[in-house]
């Protein structure tokens, strides 16, 4: 019983935290403070799970105490129940252990937060950025079965059909927790459509997914923003070239990282309301900045860990979709499935699910708990 002594005087710090937390997020000066009310509310949860399961573990521990001690009794009926009591404890508890080791290993900050994610056609001209449209498709169909809303930014299409780059924000449960393993380079190899000779082209497009920033969590100075506004252009009727609903920022930006100062410009295009488009375009330059700002922060990661589940590298091989033989390889876990249509029409969890446990025993590792 070692072990479990450890891990249950792990968790018994928790709970005075946790009843802590609980009294003050019903403190009206707590709930004034949005930031701190924030950050208590979600300590509050992710306290909760780990004080739930304390509970059973505590309950599995005592369970099978009991069950040994009835064992000992004479009736055989009682010895019978005894014995299964204790099989279905002693089969429980090594599985809560793991999940409560995984509870007390910090989770990625980031991880609740919504998602921007970036899709840009790489080399291979045409076909790259109808991999990039395919690529959109599929996070899509992937977004609806999960219940999640996809709202999108702005887009520039290719000539043949695809996007040369589509930006689009993702908002739902854990989105950016879930996404985030999709950062990096997706190579196609295909026959293109343009392709007289049927020759198979390799192409690549890079997807970027990063966490959409809170007000709370970056600082922008607001009366330092340059806007302009200009007519979207484009197809749409009569009133998307007579109205100037599209807006452009830019805004001066000193990277606290490095000291070096740059000029960020974002445009929004993508509805007729000028202030959505502002809005959105705020929520962009929030979530870039925090991005930049978070890169030491990822680098950190990327340099401790030896996978490349989520280092945040955005210019490495991730994943290979080969449509001559329907397959698809994640080269960052070696994992390789023969469904290419089911995955591109969104069925992708499965290979998350993997990255996700890959992730999670490499946190595990790290933590040695």
């Amino acid at each position: 019983m070692a072990e479990n002594n450890t891990l249950l005087e792990k968790l018994d710090g928790l709970v005075s935290r946790f009843e802590e937390v609980s009294t003050l997020i019903t403190d009206p000066n707590v709930i004034a403070d949005q930031k701190r009310y924030v950050k208590l509310t979600k300590e509050y949860k992710e306290l909760n799970e780990i004080i739930k399961a304390r509970k059973e573990y505590m309950q599995c521990l005592n369970g099978l105490e009991e069950a040994r001690l009835m064992m000992a009794e004479t009736d055989p009926e009682m010895r019978e129940i005894a014995r299964e009591e204790a099989t279905a404890c002693e089969a429980r508890i090594p599985e809560l252990e793991e999940e409560i080791k995984l509870l007390l290993v910090p989770a990625d900050p980031q991880d609740d937060k919504n998602a921007i994610v970036e899709i840009r056609g790489g080399t291979g001209g045409d076909e790259a950025a109808l991999f990039a449209g395919d690529l959109y498709r599929m996070y899509v169909k992937y977004c609806e079965m999960k219940g999640w809303k996809v709202a999108l930014s702005s887009c520039s299409e290719g000539t043949a059909g695809g996007f040369k780059e589509i930006i689009f924000t993702v908002s739902g449960e854990k989105v950016y927790g879930t996404l985030k393993y999709e950062s990096g380079v997706h190579r196609v190899q295909r026959v293109p459509a343009t392709e007289t000779q049927g020759r198979v082209h390799t192409s690549a497009a890079t997807v970027a997914v990063l966490p959409e920033a809170d007000e709370f969590d970056v600082e922008i100075n607001e009366g330092e923003i340059k806007w302009d506004t200009f007519r979207s252009g484009g197809a749409g009727g009569q009133n998307v070239n007579k109205v100037e609903s599209g807006v452009r920022l830019r805004y001066v930006w000193k990277n606290p990282n490095t000291g070096v100062s740059e000029e960020i410009l974002i445009e929004c295009t993508e509805t007729r309301d000028q202030p959505k488009n502002k809005e959105r375009a705020l929520t962009r330059l929030r979530s870039f900045i925090y991005d930049k700002e978070h890169q030491k922060y990822l680098d950190d990661i990327a340099n401790k860990r030896k996978t490349m589940v989520s280092t945040g590298d955005r210019s490495a091989k991730i994943r290979t979709y080969n449509y001559p033989q329907g397959r698809i390889t994640d080269h960052r876990i070696n994992y390789t499935i023969y469904n290419l249509s089911a995955f591109m029409d969104g069925d992708i969890q499965g290979c998350l699910d993997q990255l996700i446990v890959a992730e999670n025993a490499e946190r595990l590792k790290e933590s040695e708990l």
